[in-house]
């Protein structure tokens, strides 16, 4: 007989940090009638990374949307269960309040305001804080020293590549000065190069300045590569999760995500109650 405690895909397994996050079987619905997560559960240690992988359409975005309380903004709402930051319940919450609590998400796209400055790009990140102009522009230094190019950038920020657009994206997002950022699809229409210099950035942002992250990513490699702890997402429902290690290694996944199955990936769907099964043996 296996280890009875052995969480099944969906629960999340106990961690030796406590977790900063939790999401506990949360549905989520748009417009009243579409279901779109059905019963996701993860959660996401204090000073860890964390990946969600998954196909379009899995309900990535949308677990990120719940957290951050932006699905109010597309009349999306957490129908069952509840998320938890840092103890305290905050499902359904204004954005703003959850912005304040020191959740920044990084919206997949990147979002900046492509007719203003760098700067005032910037400065948007720092607009629910209160702790006075002298610690922003502290914080705007700070930013600006971790990605020069930014600095040399004087004009629009629509101006930016697409990699310097994610490195925008992502210093706004310090400016809010988080304790967990989101990051939604960081490498998305970036070149490999590039790519690889994002997930450095990542690391870095992770064990520099201590921010815990989850980040959503189609790049199943770099994304397991940078965290600790992996969820795979299918069909609005976790469907496998582990450390990012095992994962990496997992035949499943390689063959699912890795691009070790050829051009036609498979789906986990058929294989979950295996998997059940398979850890209670």
């Amino acid at each position: 007989m296996g280890d009875a405690t052995a969480a099944l895909p969906g629960e999340p397994l106990a961690s030796a940090a406590e977790p900063i996050l939790s999401v506990n079987n949360i549905e989520v619905v748009y417009d009243d009638v579409i279901l779109v997560l059905r019963g996701v559960s993860l959660d996401v240690p204090a000073g860890g990374i964390v990946t969600l992988l998954g196909p379009n359409g899995a309900g990535k975005s949308t677990t990120l949307k719940a957290i951050s309380g932006l699905l109010r903004t597309e009349n999306g709402l957490v129908t069952r269960g509840e998320v938890r930051f840092m103890g305290e319940v905050i499902t359904n919450l204004d954005p703003e309040k959850i912005v304040r609590r020191g959740i920044f998400q990084v919206m997949e796209g990147r979002r900046i305001i492509e007719d203003m400055t760098v700067i005032e790009n910037l400065r948007l990140g720092a607009f629910t804080r209160r702790d006075g102009a002298p610690a922003v522009r502290r914080d705007l230094e700070m930013v600006l020293d971790y990605f020069p190019r930014l600095r040399e950038r004087t004009g629009l920020a629509g101006y930016l590549s697409g990699g310097e657009q994610q490195m925008l994206a992502i210093g706004r997002a310090m400016m809010a000065r988080p304790k967990l950022i989101l990051l939604d699809e960081p490498s998305m229409g970036l070149s490999p190069l590039l790519v690889k210099e994002v997930f450095s950035i990542i690391r870095s942002l992770n064990q520099a300045l201590g921010i815990t992250l989850l980040v959503v990513e189609q790049n199943a490699r770099m994304a397991l590569g940078a965290a600790s702890y992996g969820y795979i997402l299918e069909s609005g429902k976790v469907v496998l999760d582990g450390p990012a290690d095992q994962m990496m290694s997992n035949e499943d996944v390689k063959e699912f995500y890795l691009g070790g199955g050829g051009d036609h990936r498979k789906s986990f769907k058929n294989l979950k109650s295996y998997k059940r099964r398979k850890r209670w043996l």
